[in-house]
């Protein structure tokens, strides 16, 4: 399936491309950070999620994150749909230098969905995850990604609200905040003079 977009509007690749590298320079992600990526290729086609995948327009995506990916060096891992659980898809290097638990299934576009079964055909050694703590997300078409994010999520609104006709949502995650009323979350310059014991 080739959606047709407006010839004003840049191609689906662009606007993967676009978002993802908004979302990279916001949280300074690169080398050693994983970024979750969620798709409906159904919703990007102007469908309901789960009716329509389409694997034309998961490699025309897959295209955009892969630019994003190699320019700044983190990871990438790709949602599957809820027949495989929300499952990841991943390179085996990953999977064992995170030591997360593999699961095992190969995503088709009609169980796991398009783009995780193109993303899956894509990388050299593809495995699949049963859960990862991202550091940030882009949800492509609301295929709900937040169970694959760090704690504490941030939601981040990109210039581009759309890839296609799928809604785009973008997170990025921070460490915990711990502490009372006299935590301080930012190095000063002069350190405080009153301790505690």
């Amino acid at each position: 399936m080739t959606i047709e977009l407006d010839s004003e509007q840049p191609g689906l690749q662009q606007q993967t491309a676009s978002i993802l590298r908004e979302l990279a320079l916001a949280g300074k992600l690169g080398s050693g950070q994983v970024v979750v990526i969620g798709t409906s290729t159904s919703e990007v086609a102007g469908q309901r999620i789960g009716t329509s995948g389409a694997v034309d327009v998961a490699q025309q995506l897959l295209a955009g994150v892969r630019e994003v990916q190699t320019e700044f060096g983190f990871d990438t891992v790709f949602q599957c749909c809820e027949h495989l659980n929300r499952a990841l898809v991943m390179e085996r290097a990953l999977l064992e230098r995170l030591g997360l638990t593999e699961v095992g299934a190969v995503p088709v576009p009609k169980a796991g969905g398009s783009m995780a079964s193109t993303a899956y055909r894509s990388l050299s050694d593809p495995c699949l995850a049963e859960h990862i703590q991202a550091h940030a997300g882009l949800d492509i078409g609301e295929t709900m990604i937040g169970m694959h994010l760090r704690h504490v999520a941030v939601p981040f609104r990109t210039s581009l609200r759309y890839i296609g006709e799928a809604r785009v949502t973008a997170a990025l995650t921070r460490p915990k905040l711990v502490g009372g009323e006299r935590a301080v979350y930012r190095m000063e310059e002069e350190p405080d003079s009153t301790f505690c014991d």
